[in-house]
């Protein structure tokens, strides 16, 4: 199962490899007038990932101009750290308290589009035990992870009155969920359902937190100050390259980018890849046309209203210097 809450976490070692793998004498040099780039994916190789992957394989990047190497996401990975040290260039973050912690530090980091309108992330229920709703879920058992304690919850606990003794601790295994029908679980809508369903057999209730107002962004495509500083044109190139890649990969031939995925993931499998585009499709995640990569400042001033409220930043924080609204996507 997907562990993207460790994204956020990182260690020096992975930091220190990837310095390594990604050195000029690792690559070729890039043809005249090309702009190198190094992209930082928040996990490995996945259908949630499948824009920049499809990007990357349908020339879409190379065709603005863009030389781009891909490094893969895992649990060693700290995105914004890579980034805030000048290792990669460019970034995906997973959700928006990524992007606002960046802000809280004043790391020189921005988001610059969001590839995610709606944050995927899900609560999992028992299909038999009275829960339509997740506010059928106040005073029950809900296995969350230590990142997500910090993150949706604080949100959850805002709107339905949830209580932290209802809180156990979320190991990225559904055993526990299914050996106890009262508990609820975690999860992203593109994976873990589909998971228990194979595995346990049952069809489970699943709730996307976006579809009850949950109001963060997902999938972030991240630059760093020097960069949209130094080279605006390069930064606009990357969004509207990969805002191509994700109309491709959800509504077009997403064969290219399936392809990319597998060699860089073998424990990736098809049916998998399958599945999770289907879901993107169904609940909107990614948005189509117009939406996809955009971002608004009344989108996050919501988000930054009701975590600022919960103490999770100052309310006098300028909230605004997390992200750039000047690279937008102006269409697909």
């Amino acid at each position: 199962m997907r562990r993207r809450a460790f994204a956020a976490m990182g260690a020096a070692l992975g930091l220190v490899a990837l310095i390594a793998a990604c050195s000029p004498a690792k690559k070729e040099a890039a043809p005249a007038g090309t702009t190198q780039l190094k992209l930082a994916t928040d996990w490995r190789a996945e259908a949630e990932l499948g824009g920049y992957y499809q990007a990357l394989a349908t020339g879409e990047y190379k065709k603005r101009g863009l030389d781009v190497t891909l490094i893969q996401g895992g649990p060693a990975v700290n995105v914004p750290q890579l980034l805030a040290t000048g290792a990669v260039d460019v970034g995906v973050g997973s959700n928006s308290f990524i992007v606002m912690n960046l802000a809280k530090e004043k790391a020189p980091v921005k988001a610059v589009a969001a590839f995610m309108q709606k944050d995927p992330q899900v609560l999992i229920a028992h299909p038999d035990q009275g829960v339509t709703s997740i506010a059928d879920m106040k005073g029950r058992p809900i296995l969350l992870s230590d990142a997500s304690i910090t993150a949706f919850w604080v949100w959850l606990k805002a709107k339905y009155g949830f209580t932290d003794d209802q809180v156990r601790k979320y190991n990225y295994s559904s055993a526990p969920f299914l050996a106890d029908k009262r508990v609820v679980q975690q999860g992203y809508a593109t994976s873990e359902p589909y998971l228990i369903e194979k595995e346990g057999k049952i069809k489970p209730a699943v709730f996307l937190l976006a579809d009850s107002g949950y109001p963060a962004y997902a999938s972030m495509a991240l630059a760093s100050d020097k960069l949209i500083a130094k080279n605006p044109a390069a930064v606009q190139a990357f969004v509207e390259a990969t805002a191509a890649g994700w109309k491709s990969y959800l509504y077009g031939d997403p064969k290219p980018g399936d392809a990319a995925i597998l060699k860089d993931n073998p424990e990736m499998t098809q049916d998998v890849l399958d599945q999770a585009r289907e879901k993107m499709r169904g609940y909107g995640i990614v948005g189509k046309d117009g939406d996809i990569g955009q971002m608004t400042d009344a989108r996050w001033a919501e988000f930054f209203k009701v975590a600022s409220e919960q103490g999770v930043y100052p309310k006098d924080m300028d909230f605004k210097t997390a992200y750039t609204l000047q690279f937008l996507p102006k269409g697909q």
